[in-house]
């Protein structure tokens, strides 16, 4: 079986690097969601190495599928599952639009959270092959 970890990787590099321009952009809501999104994407990486192949969007609950995760890469993870619905709803709060709760500080927080687990992933990843 093929594993394409290094195609998943990429494309987390890549939503991380989109979570910047959206930062630079004062799309503050995106950067949170792009966040949360490159971690995910590496998260299933880490799992799609060990030929598995998981669904959800938790990325705290996808790395602790992976094996042991250290408690700063936890706390990174449980923030950025908290950017997977609200900064794309309205609904997600009692007024106003997501645009309206997100600042540069908590989109670099969260972008800053996605590369730390970004690296712990790609620890994990270095000298696989995809075969």
């Amino acid at each position: 079986m093929v594993r394409r970890h290094e195609d998943w990787m990429r494309q987390a590099r890549r939503k991380l690097e989109s979570g910047r321009w959206d930062l630079e952009g004062r799309f503050y809501e995106d950067a949170c969601f792009s966040a949360q999104q490159a971690a995910e994407l590496a998260a299933k990486a880490w799992l799609e190495s060990q030929g598995r192949r998981e669904m959800g969007h938790s990325v705290l609950q996808l790395l602790e599928k992976g094996g042991a995760v250290p408690l700063d890469v936890q706390h990174a993870a449980r923030v950025l599952d908290g950017y997977y619905i609200p900064p794309r709803y309205v609904n997600g709060f009692a007024a106003g639009a997501p645009m309206d709760y997100y600042d540069a500080e908590t989109a670099s927080a969260a972008l800053n959270h996605a590369e730390r687990i970004l690296r712990f992933v790609g620890g994990h990843l270095e000298g696989l092959s995809a075969d």
